[in-house]
């Protein structure tokens, strides 16, 4: 078969494969022409999906006649006045997309400069159909209608109307939070669904295109290195999500989906999350032109760093910074469900053979607890009172609210379920969970030791016995060295166990063998590319878990105090080491909504 040069229509639908890959690419390409153009408001109207019509309507400074005809030509574009491509500063510069929409759906492009008349241009599938004067105000008016109708191998891998949606929303989410000063709005099958005003705060934008709740459960990041800024919110660990589609990464202004920023933001929360959950962030990097490539992709949606490991390693430093100086927040955001299970309980009426109980002699205790208890409203249901009343640890607790700002987590009232630190604060109720409290607190005071040389070990006046298997014990024999700098000392004892012979001081008096087998767990579990100090992070996390508070214990109130104060100055303590919240705040305000005060 002989070479034939292809026919500029097929052409441009092979372009349009690689740029249009569905509606949202196409919504994609012209709001960005949208904002290149130097729109401060930009409105988009769909109907199902994009799939019937997407048009986006912007107030820019708009095209002359001629400039129109030839930007539907491919390579034409105004963005690049020279050859340097590298210092390319717009979202676009291919000068594909309009020709490429324009040759698989009908594309009506009108536009006015100012002081000057407008002028309408339509292209049906690659024909130029229309053409003449257009009333409207300056700015620019792009339609395209049935996107792939003459193109049925492609229209049928469209997805749903509702899924073709939701990615054109997600594509104007991420421009709108690039661009706070310009203002978006999108109406889908005649409804607004997305509003945002002009001059917004980047931080006010984010929130709002993502979770109103953002805003106080982030912290912000400003941290520069060299030429690069990032900047940015970024959520607490304990605000997450159960997928990764809120992770708002933009390069230049530019959103990408890059697998370096990903994996860095991954690399950032890592001890602070569970493999199953996502954090919410929304990072801005800025970079000098000649340091990225963005010409790597049709799409515009991947980029390349000229130094990739100080990219990384500026998000990751970045983000660890900033979540440090968090210190013991965690996301504090009652739900409605959860509030709502807290319902007034059923009283019911006394039975009067309750109160027909006669006292041994000598009772007289008890016949005046009787008469206390018959004066009262509220009535037990037993049908005897001859069983005591309930028995609960009230230890005295008489120490006065401290102030919010210095003892945020308050003081300690009691104990719930020998698991749970009932706490006072000045603004509300604060629930602890003393065992993923002291887990995180262990885990951080390891990882200080660790950073002053080695851990303290605690030599075990007879050396234990674990037996593994095998491969267990080629595990942990392997990795000795490592575990001797958390001072956990072991040795091989024959092929199928471990002798111990000290453990880690901060441990106290933990189950060295449940201790010993969860590590070897934990090491068949690691990939060998991870770096040394993200092993020694994993073994320190399973120490820290066997080293803390077990739930089921009762603590003193003093022993309470001292853990929540321990909590206050010590980092990431809102959290445990698998991601979830340590503790939990009832504000005053939530309070009185249970007893209908509000």
């Amino acid at each position: 078969m002989s070479i034939r040069r292809l026919p500029e229509h097929l052409v441009n639908r092979i372009a349009a494969g690689e740029v249009v890959e569905r509606p949202a690419s196409a919504l994609k390409e012209l709001v960005e022409n949208a904002i290149d153009a130097g729109a401060l408001r930009i409105a988009v109207r769909l109907a199902a999906g994009g799939t019937e019509l997407i048009e986006v309507i912007d107030d820019g400074c708009g095209m002359a006649p001629p400039d129109m005809a030839l930007a539907l030509e491919r390579h034409a574009t105004s963005k690049l006045p020279d050859d340097a491509i590298e210092a390319v500063a717009t979202l676009g510069f291919r000068g594909e997309a309009l020709p490429s929409i324009a040759s698989v759906a009908r594309l009506t492009i009108e536009s006015r400069i100012r002081g000057a008349d407008g002028w309408a241009l339509t292209v049906d599938n690659g024909d130029r159909v229309a053409e003449g004067p257009a009333a409207l105000p300056p700015g620019t008016r792009v339609r395209v209608e049935q996107l792939f109708a003459r193109v049925p191998a492609r229209r049928k891998f469209l997805r749903s109307a509702r899924a073709e949606y939701g990615a054109s929303i997600d594509v104007v989410k991420r421009l709108a939070m690039a661009r706070p000063d310009i203002g978006f709005s999108v109406e889908h099958d005649g409804r607004r669904t997305l509003s945002v005003q002009a001059g917004e705060t980047r931080p006010e934008r984010v929130a709002g295109l993502t979770d109103r709740d953002l805003a106080g459960n982030s912290v912000a990041i400003d941290f520069t290195r060299e030429s690069l800024v990032l900047g940015g919110v970024a959520g607490l660990p304990t605000f997450n999500r159960g997928v990764a589609d809120h992770q708002y990464l933009f390069v230049n202004g530019r959103p990408v989906k890059d697998r370096l920023l990903v994996g860095a933001v991954r690399g950032a929360y890592a001890e602070m999350l569970a493999r199953d959950r996502h954090p919410v962030v929304a990072l801005f990097l800025e970079i000098p032109a000649d340091q990225v490539d963005v010409n790597v992709h049709p799409a515009k949606t991947e980029v390349r760093f000229r130094d990739p490991a100080l990219v990384r390693g500026m998000i990751v430093s970045g983000l660890r910074r900033a979540l440090d100086d968090a210190g013991h927040r965690s996301a504090q955001r009652p739900s409605e469900a959860a509030l709502g299970m807290w319902q007034p309980g059923q009283v019911s009426a006394p039975d009067p053979e309750a109160f027909a109980w006669s006292a041994p002699a000598g009772s007289a205790a008890q016949q005046d607890e009787l008469r206390h208890y018959s004066g009262l409203a509220l009535h037990d249901r037993r049908q005897t009172f001859l069983t005591p009343p309930p028995l609960a640890r009230a230890e005295a607790a008489y120490a006065p609210v401290p102030q919010t700002i210095d003892f945020p987590l308050g003081v300690a009232r009691g104990q719930v379920a020998k698991t749970y630190i009932v706490a006072e604060a000045e603004d509300g109720l604060v629930l602890v969970d003393q065992h993923a409290a002291h887990e995180r607190l262990v885990l951080e005071r390891m990882r200080r030791a660790m950073q002053g040389g080695s851990i303290a070990s605690q030599a075990l006046l007879l050396p234990e016995v674990v037996e593994l298997d095998e491969p267990a014990c080629d595990r942990l024999e392997a990795r000795i060295g490592e575990l001797t700098q958390f001072g956990l000392e072991l040795e091989r004892f024959g092929p199928r166990a471990m002798l111990v012979r000290a453990t880690p001081a901060a441990l106290g008096q933990g189950d060295v063998h449940g201790l010993v087998t969860d590590l070897a767990d934990e090491l068949a579990s690691f990939d060998e590319a991870l770096s040394l100090k993200e092993r020694l992070d994993h073994v320190a996390s399973t120490m820290a878990c066997h080293g803390s508070v077990r739930a089921g214990r009762i603590l003193s109130v003093t022993e309470m105090n001292a853990l929540l104060r321990e909590m206050e100055v010590t980092p990431h303590s809102g959290q445990c080491n698998h991601g979830r919240p340590t503790w939990v705040k009832l504000a005053h305000g939530d309070i009185e909504k249970l007893f209908g005060r509000k």
